[in-house]
């Protein structure tokens, strides 16, 4: 269990998310404070943790945390630092940054430098307690803070370790983007059950325990998805016929693709959050 007092900067779906998870895991609800910019989302958030503190106060929020989790925007962050810069100078807390793109160096700099952070790439089933987080932390973070990171996020599902930070925008466009490919290929084979004329329930059952079987059914073998692909795929089967057409089409090159993209676009989230 964590007793440590910790400081939501931003009380959005993932700060949720990740509060859920610790109150799930025996934390009290007095040891989290939550900052957002509206009071009627105050008033939301503190209905959804009762005994939380709930601010629009990002230095009150701050002011007796332990770890600070900055859960803004990447185009803010910076202004957001440099706002809270001398309290955390003086408190100097673990940090916390799950904005997708401004690295380490920039974070420590636009709070003073000198600071112990861990970046770390969460993903959408985190709600479920089903996601996956990348973390990757500075040279200044001892061992104790590294646990206290892994053991926060491993709340919300699995965290793993990152050797280099030059990885996390890989990162960002795999797991952090990744959930919406799966909810497309869900989407598309939803579109084509209900063109066959099932109804729409069973055409998302259909589609949904699919996808559900294959990802419990991967995770628990050790094979490649080439011999699992294999193993549906027969000779002159639907899946041979199917999987012909898509390779006709560059399918697996489109998504490679799509995946670049999006880890572009995270290295120029980090560009624009210095300006």
């Amino acid at each position: 269990m964590i007793n440590n007092k910790i400081a939501f900067i931003g009380g959005g779906n993932m700060a949720k998310a990740i509060a859920g998870g610790l109150l799930r895991g025996g934390m009290h609800a007095t040891n989290i404070f939550i900052s957002t910019p509206k009071e009627k989302q105050c008033e939301a958030l503190r209905e959804e943790f009762y005994g939380a503190y709930v601010s629009t106060d990002n230095k009150k929020i701050s002011d007796a945390a332990e770890i600070i989790l900055f859960a803004v925007k990447p185009q803010i962050l910076k202004s957001v630092c440099k706002e809270l810069k001398d309290n955390i100078q003086k408190s100097k807390p673990l940090i916390i940054s799950i904005a997708a793109g401004p690295n380490i160096e920039d974070i420590d700099a636009w709070l003073g430098g000198n600071m112990t952070i861990v970046r770390v790439m969460p993903n959408q089933p985190a709600v479920i307690d089903q996601g996956i987080s990348a973390l990757y932390a500075n040279d200044r973070t001892q061992p104790k803070n590294r646990l206290l990171a892994e053991k926060i996020m491993s709340t919300v599902g699995k965290a793993i370790w990152l050797e280099e930070e030059s990885q996390m925008d890989a990162v960002t466009a795999i797991s952090g983007t990744g959930p919406a490919y799966f909810y497309l290929l869900i989407d598309i084979m939803i579109d084509a059950a209900i063109k066959n004329g099932m109804s729409a329930e069973i055409a998302r059952d259909l589609a949904v325990e699919t996808a559900r079987g294959a990802s419990a059914l991967s995770a628990s073998s050790e094979e490649t998805m080439a011999s699992m692909i294999e193993r549906v795929r027969s000779p002159g089967g639907t899946t041979m016929a199917a999987f012909e057409y898509l390779d006709s089409k560059e399918a697996r090159k489109i998504f490679t693709e799509a995946i670049d993209v999006a880890r572009e676009r995270a290295q120029e989230l980090a560009n624009e959050a210095k300006q």
